[in-house]
């Protein structure tokens, strides 16, 4: 155990142990890198990379059943700074949000006294940060604002709602997992409550799909699966196929546009909303273990799932184009359309009973390669993936194809030499994997990769109560050097813990009885006895076991020796003052004392000696009286040995040395039995006094019993103050030098334990009762805190104790051990004032001045010609408290991140990347993604002809992600939707599917195919006719001149008269894509504009399209300026993103932004251009000025030319005047 300086204030603080079945859903990870999880009242947030607990909040009344992390999806500056901002929501409906670093409420939200079904802030936060959408039972949502604690709207709906998921691509769409079926919300707007109850599907069992039985053969499986059932219909479906309830979770997939998951016990259903249609199955086999709960990465399209044995597994989806096979074999001409998630990595379950299961899992949103699993034993466990390069020539036999490493790094192409990180995030770890190519596997840079999981952190909890617990002896002058705050835990399975207090973690478990533990006493700082009892047989009597234990060493001995078995039970054992003796009282028998540095016993009462209800030690001894007599006897034999020098006597000598022998060897064994006194107090009432001294043990006095009290329960001897409690709830208070006795009924019941607080002249007292407990000044005989069971805590005490001279210890049925403070109310403490063992990377623990610092001194890396994580040297006026903690921030990076921020080669927007995941930046790690794709595909592009090919190859393999839906480049987006359509196309089953497929590929521009469906419709149907004039229509219109004047006008007419969606794909036959997209914005279909821009026009003509929309975005009713700096992004319009982020004020990031297009050459030079840069580089260097970061502040004022001029002299003055005096 790693010596701590001796930290004597104890932080108040909680230990806690397993969860209540509420808890199951309440747990999350932020963008912040925290793990918060509810713990029956409590709310736990824990550091990810360290496992440490870093703060319990303690508010709610009742058990928690959500908790969720704040977005991160705004600008961070001065005004808005990282914060830890945390709503949790308990069983009485009751929302709290918290300000996780200070620990206090920021408000309180009461709106039913029903649990809260789920809750979620508002994703998209351009509008306001602080709104939170709750479901309140049985059928309400309700929007609030979390910063006032206000209620915006209220909603309620005709079904109970179990639970929501917004749209991760579109803020006005939700969708209601209710008890009948799904509700999808499509005008959800934070102003006004939804105006329409919503668009209300039913789902059929999926256990009526065919996945169930896949047959063998190829041909059969892929009949069976292109009959999958709909699972979606407008109709109610019939009784006996209604088996909703098994829907566990509902939620869209965040890394592609309108699809959505349904998780079912056995299995895991990929629906496409767009034509409400299965178009993936995860099917358990019938011997697996069942789904507990999935979480849809964005990154890639990925799924952690959990399962009821806690076992994690991550399946990604199998690329459509296959890879093995080579290019010279025939194609398959049916192939199994179905989107494929293939199995990845699994990591170890846990063993399942009773009482310990699997709770919740939750995953890192910034990086998702990590999950956490919360047993409800109380343990968190933390299993991040690992990627390991396996040989090209090694291929796994199984029928997944391979994983590629990505081509990029933190958003930019690597060469194969490049120091890069592939554990940092999942889209760094594998490639996207869908447009791999033969041509591409030849190349070198595309290597294998295999994933599993590792065990990087585990937390685990206390076990289940009865607890007894005990601390170690206080802490004193003499004891300073080596005093450790240790406290010792007993449990029912007869195992002691030992905890140690400053940090709160487990310092050793130790298995010594093997039945309840009733007791411990501490004899030094480094031992303890413990009794525990086992169950009475029908006699009444016990097995009692006695254990002396030494800590450091674990060694463990049975302190009475063979004794034990058969007997009445040990009621208490008590220690003496010195250490020196131990009285072991029992329940029908009579006491037994024993000396405790030679495990003998001293004196076994007789038979018809008094039965002791209640026993304490004196806490006055003759010691010291000892130590003189001792000296005395010294001294004589030093003078005696220096007399006899001269004349040695042979018999003097051999009597001398014997003597000395003697007191050597009492020295050894410290053999000088001291006289010690105890008192107990019989049945009777009567208060016996007795002395034991070496090993004679004599009766003194016995005071008649106080008529006042009942059965004396228990005594406890402070100085001169003896204090009596007993079964009636009095305290009787004796001051045994006045001679006088005060007796005090406190009207609480039988009092349990009384101990007097340590530390010289300290005469608190803390009482236990049945029903809570009390802090008495035995000095002023008045009460100074009380905590009762149901009126200020919900939680019955088990044991108290005192930790030091102003903390008490109580051990509480919830399961938790709690550290607090004299007046005994459960608090919050401050993060700031904890001492963590393991420093752990959180910026958003610093103040907003310092978090801010921070990150600008890691951007603007190299300062001083150098690399160097050493912040100490710069140049930053702010105090050395928090440069320190900044340091400390610093090093607390993991070596592989400090790596690339001293490498040279890692390039300007890989930092800014880096930082924004270290940061947990949702806006910024979305911004920086797009910018840094699109800075460096524009910029290759420009060098052009010669090198065309290798580009275009290079952009093939490396589109952005589809995640970015409308801003990938347009090729790639192409080629998504067409995949779709064909999945759509292999899936239909009705002739409303067969007709959205048709109208699909009409604006794809595939006409042949949408000939064919339009010719499938049968003649009975009423749209037989129509379908098939359009199929010769589809077909003829090639033809030019006076046919395309007439279906222009007749799809004008179409669309003045309400048939938009007709009326474009009439424009879109006749090429005249451009008109419809036009027309679709005037109509309000912006999205639906922008897709078939994408799909359908060539670059110039959808830039247009994409910019009308930018400017629809800023404008003030739609307020979506963050989403349009991105569309602008990827059109390449760096200028005009410089331009609006720094009139949004976007300070940071716009100067950062022209930092990196000028390294890419992306501005054209210009008086225009130039005045931009050098009027965002001078507000950049204000305000770094603001933050106290001088460094920067010189640094950029520098570069902004003449504006900056003034605010350089005015940076550089200070430093002068200083050197005058």
């Amino acid at each position: 155990m790693q010596r701590f300086t001796v930290n004597i204030k104890l932080p108040a603080r909680t230990l806690t142990g397993a969860l209540s079945p509420p808890n199951r859903g309440a747990a999350d990870w932020g963008w912040q890198g925290l793990i918060a999880y509810g713990c029956h009242s409590l709310v736990l947030i824990v550091d990810a990379n360290t496992a440490q607990t870093l703060q319990v909040l303690e508010r709610h009344k009742a058990s928690v059943v959500k908790v969720k992390w704040a977005k991160e999806n705004y600008h961070h500056n001065i005004g808005s700074p990282y914060s830890l901002r945390l709503a949790s929501a308990d069983v009485t409906g009751k929302i709290i949000v918290w300000d996780v670093a200070t620990g206090t409420a920021r408000c309180e939200i009461q709106e039913h006294a029903k649990p809260i079904q789920d809750m979620q802030w508002l994703w998209n936060q351009d509008a306001s940060r602080d709104l939170l959408l709750a479901v309140h039972p049985p059928n309400y949502i309700v929007l609030w604002n979390a910063d006032t604690g206000t209620k915006l709207w209220k909603k309620s709906y005709a079904e109970n709602i179990l639970s929501f998921s917004f749209d991760p691509f579109d803020p006005s769409h939700l969708a209601l997992l209710t008890s009948e079926g799904i509700v999808f919300i499509s005008d959800f707007s934070p102003s006004k409550a939804p105006a329409s109850s919503g668009k209300k599907v039913y789902i059929s069992s999926p256990h009526s799909s065919p996945s169930h039985n896949k047959l063998a053969a190829a041909t059969g499986a892929k009949k069976a699966l292109d009959k999958v059932k709909i699972l979606i219909s407008n109709e109610k479906p019939s009784a006996e196929s209604v088996t909703l309830n098994d829907c566990l979770q509902l939620s869209y997939l965040p890394s592609k546009r309108n699809y959505m998951l349904l998780l079912y016990p056995r299995e895991i259903l990929i629906l496409d909303l767009e034509v409400n249609q299965t178009v993936g199955v995860i099917a358990i086999e019938r011997t697996g273990v069942p789904f507990l709960q999935v979480i849809p990465c964005f990154q890639r399209d990925g799924l952690f799932c959990l399962h009821e044995n806690g076992c994690i597994t991550l399946r990604v989806r199998r690329s459509s184009c296959s890879i093995t096979g080579t290019p010279n074999e025939e194609p398959d001409p049916d192939p199994v359309q179905e989107l494929i998630y293939d199995l990845r990595s699994q990591c170890d379950a846990i063993r399942v009973t009773k009482t310990v299961r699997p709770f919740s899992m939750v995953c890192c949103p910034v990086n998702e390669n990590s999950a956490a699993l919360i047993v409800s034993d109380g343990r968190v466990m933390i299993w991040e993936l690992k990627s390991s390069i396996s040989g090209r020539n090694v291929r796994n036999s199984s029928s997944a194809s391979p994983l590629y490493s990505p081509v990029s790094f933190c958003g930019i192409p690597v060469g194969a030499f490049q120091n890069k990180l592939p554990d940092l995030s999942l889209d760094n770890m594998i490639g996207q994997g869908t447009n791999a190519g033969e041509e591409q596997l030849k190349s070198s840079f595309l290597q294998e990769v295999h994933l599993k999981f590792l065990l990087t952190g585990l937390l685990s909890g206390l076990p289940l109560p009865p607890f007894a617990i005990r601390m170690c002896p206080p802490l004193t002058t003499k004891n300073i050097k080596q005093y450790e705050p240790i406290l010792a835990v007993g449990t029912s399975n007869g195992s002691v813990l030992v905890f140690h207090l400053t940090s709160g973690l487990l310092h050793k478990e130790l298995s010594i009885h093997s039945c309840e533990v009733k007791g411990i006493e501490w004899i030094s700082l480094t031992g303890f006895i413990s009794f525990a009892t086992s169950t009475p047989n029908n006699l009444g009597l016990v097995r009692n076991e006695l254990q002396l234990v030494d800590l450091p060493t674990g060694r463990s001995i049975a302190f009475r020796g063979e004794r034990g078995n058969d007997e009445p039970a040990i009621e208490m054992i008590k220690v003496s003052h010195l250490k020196q003796y131990l009285a072991v009282v029992f329940k029908d028998k009579p006491l037994e004392i024993w000396d405790v540095r030679t495990c003998t016993l001293l004196r076994e009462m007789s038979k018809n000696f008094p039965t002791a209800t209640a026993l304490e030690w004196s806490p006055s001894h003759n010691l010291k009286s000892l130590r003189k007599k001792q000296l005395a006897a010294r001294e004589a034999m030093a003078r005696q040995t220096v007399a006899s020098d001269t004349e040695v006597s042979s018999v003097e000598s051999s009597v001398i040395s014997l003597l000395q022998e003697a007191e050597s060897k009492s020295e050894l064994s410290q053999n000088i039995s001291a006289r010690e006194h105890f008192v107990f107090t019989g049945a009777d009432g009567q208060v016996y006094h007795l002395t034991v001294e070496g090993n004679s043990v004599k009766d003194s006095a016995r005071i008649p019993p106080d008529g006042s009290m009942g059965s004396i329960t228990c005594i406890a001897w402070k100085g001169d103050i003896l204090v009596l409690g007993d079964v009636d709830g009095n305290l009787n208070f004796w001051d045994l030098k006045a001679r006088v006795s005060r007796g005090i009924p406190t009207h609480r019941s039988w009092v349990r334990k009384i101990r007097f607080a340590p530390g010289k002249g300290n005469q608190k007292l803390l009482a236990m009762y049945n029903d809570g407990a009390e802090i008495w000044d035995s000095k002023e005989v008045q009460m100074v805190s009380s905590l009762r069971s149901g009126r200020n805590v919900n939680f019955r005490i088990l044991d108290v104790d005192w930790c030091t001279s102003d903390k008490v210890v109580l051990a509480s049925d919830d399961g938790c051990i709690r550290v607090l403070d004299l007046s005994m109310k459960p608090s919050c403490f401050r993060m700031d004032e904890q001492d963590l063992i393991e420093p752990a990377w959180c910026p958003y623990l610093l103040v907003p001045r310092a978090s801010l610092a921070l990150k600008a001194f890691l951007l603007h890396q190299p300062w001083n010609e150098k690399y160097s994580l050493d912040i100490i040297n710069i140049d930053y006026l702010e105090n050395e408290n928090i440069k320190n903690l900044l340091q400390e921030q610093l090093n607390s990076l993991s070596n592989d991140i400090k790596k690339l921020f001293l490498d040279p080669d890692f390039t300007f927007l890989q930092r800014c990347l880096l930082v924004a995941r270290l940061y947990g930046d949702e806006s910024e790690l979305h911004f920086w993604t797009i910018a840094a794709h699109y800075l460096h595909s524009l910029s290759q592009e420009k060098p052009a002809k010669p090198t065309d090919a290798a580009i275009l190859q290079e952009q093939l393999v490396n589109p952005l992600d589809i995640c970015y839906d409308i801003l990938c480049e347009n090729y790639y987006f192409q080629k998504f939707q067409l995949e779709r359509v064909n999945l759509q196309e292999v899936k239909r089953s009705t002739y409303d599917h067969t007709r959205k497929c048709a109208d699909q590929l009409l604006l794809l521009g595939q006409t042949d195919r949408a000939v064919q469906l339009l010719l499938e419709t049968s003649s009975e149907n009423a749209h037989y006719y129509c379908d098939s004039l359009k199929a010769c229509l589809v077909t003829t219109v090639t033809s030019s001149g006076p046919s395309q004047s007439t279906i222009k006008l007749v799809a004008t007419n179409m669309i003045a008269n309400g048939k938009l969606a007709e009326g474009v794909q009439l424009l879109c036959l006749i090429d005249k894509a451009a008109d419809a997209c036009r027309y679709l914005q005037t109509y309000g279909e912006w999205n639906r504009a922008a897709w078939l821009a994408k799909v359908r026009l060539n670059s110039e003509e959808c830039a247009d399209v994409l910019k009308r929309w930018v400017d629809h975005l800023c404008s003030p009713q739609v307020n979506q300026k963050s989403k349009a700096i991105l569309v602008l992004l990827s059109l390449g319009c760096f200028t005009k993103v410089a331009e609006m982020l720094h009139s949004m004020r976007y300070f940071d990031r716009a100067a950062l932004f022209v930092e990196a297009c000028l390294k890419y050459g992306a501005f054209e030079v210009n008086d225009d251009t130039n005045k931009l840069i050098h009027a965002v580089y001078a507000d950049y260097a204000r305000s770094l000025k603001l933050l106290g970061f001088k460094q920067g502040a010189i640094l950029f004022a520098s570069k902004a030319g003449e504006t900056g001029k003034e605010l350089l002299t005015e940076l550089k003055q200070p430093k002068e005047e200083v050197t005058q005096e």
